[in-house]
């Protein structure tokens, strides 16, 4: 049996117990929920399946050196001890990618030189050749991560952000991190137990999204390639069962329902849902959502998933009337969504407010910069007395 290894999941802020339970889905051990990141071990299969399975994670790391540093020559010092030969060859290209959180260290771009004068060090020390950095597509990805005197240098085993799925074809102003959208459903409930709604769907990410979870297909299926399959010890046999198998993908009985008011929005959303051939689970419209229309008396709502992206933070520019248009959507949500949950993304709390539906959970995210509400509402007939004496 393999050997297993420490790895870490990052993340976004609030989404980390959604991550810790994906890895308890997959199988793997020593799960342990850190900020924005989540530890765990598991062998070369986990790693493979980590990169291609996880909907919530940025990317997975395997830690490789952890050390205390004073100053940058004591980093610089720890990553030359390191044996080099079991990651790289002189002709290995690698691009070196740093976080910091430290009083003692104010510049990362300054660590990420000391870290590659080291690793040519190293290389040039044992063997007289020296190594190249390179920006795009390198053949290895390095991490290195200081928080106040402890450094950890890790090997990035993904290499371009896994939010970056590869079924986006097209993009509207601002649109939602995928790995963010796949989160917000997991947060709240969705495995595609009902219909689907987003009355403002904007380049389509929630739609497809929700029908990935509701298939449960695989987010990588996608994807160009990951880090490492770069690596000298990848195993193209084993990653080629990972990408191969499809035994937890299930059947999707209902619907996922997009619309927009913008023409370009809704045909970019088309693009992507055809990019993601999914057109089958999604059918997109162009409507505002003040005129949107369903077939709620018949029932076709209940117990219905509503979930937006309303415009907020940057796009707020061009909208004098968000306070209005937050109005309408909760009219909206009133009138033709009677038995269904909504949720609400936005960092307008302001905006929000004029949704006038008293939240029934309120969750803290943060998309891109932007800290956020995601708002629950629980939408029902009459009063919130008869409501709650009708459960």
């Amino acid at each position: 049996m393999e050997k297993e290894f420490q790895m870490l999941a990052k993340t976004f802020k609030g989404l980390e117990q959604v991550l810790a339970g994906e890895l308890i889905e997959l199988g793997a051990n020593n799960i342990q929920i850190q900020r924005r990141a989540v530890s765990f071990t598991g062998d070369k299969r986990m790693l493979y399946s980590a990169n291609f399975c996880l909907r919530t994670a940025s990317r997975v790391l395997v830690p490789i050196a952890t050390f205390k540093a004073k100053k940058t020559d004591d980093i610089y010092n720890q990553v030359k001890q390191l044996d080099w030969v079991q990651y790289m060859t002189p002709k290995t290209t690698f691009q070196i990618d740093a976080t910091v959180y430290s009083d003692l260290f104010r510049h990362s771009q300054f660590i990420t030189y000391r870290v590659k004068d080291a690793i040519v060090d190293y290389w040039i020390e044992h063997g007289g050749v020296r190594p190249s950095v390179q920006l795009t597509n390198p053949d290895m990805y390095l991490n290195v991560h200081i928080a106040g005197d402890m450094v950890t240098l890790s090997l990035d085993s993904s290499g371009e952000s896994l939010h970056k799925r590869g079924y986006r074809v097209s993009n509207t102003q601002a649109p939602i991190n995928e790995a963010l959208a796949a989160g917000m459903l997991l947060l709240s409930g969705w495995k595609g137990q009902s219909d689907f709604y987003d009355p403002m769907c904007g380049s389509g990410t929630l739609l497809i999204e929700a029908a990935l979870i509701a298939r449960n297909i695989a987010p990588g299926i996608y994807r160009k390639g990951f880090a490492f399959e770069k690596w000298a010890n990848f195993d193209a046999d084993l990653f080629e069962e990972v990408y191969s198998d499809d035994s937890r993908e299930r059947e999707f009985t209902h619907k996922i329902y997009g619309s927009d008011a913008g023409f370009y929005a809704v045909q970019t959303a088309i693009k992507n849902v055809q990019s993601a051939n999914l057109q089958r689970d999604i059918e997109v419209k162009q409507i505002r959502v003040q005129e949107l229309k369903t077939e709620n008396g018949k029932g076709k709502t209940e117990g219905a998933l509503v979930m937006m992206n309303p415009p907020y933070g940057e796009r707020l520019s061009k909208d004098k009337n968000v306070l209005q248009l937050y109005q309408d959507i909760g009219t909206t949500l009133k009138h033709q969504f009677c038995g269904a949950t909504a949720w609400i993304i936005s960092s307008n709390e302001e905006a929000l407010k004029c949704v006038g539906l008293r939240p029934a959970k309120r969750i803290r995210l943060i998309n891109g910069d932007l800290d956020c509400l995601f708002n629950q509402y629980v939408l029902f007939s009459g009063d919130r007395k008869s409501w709650k004496k009708s459960l």
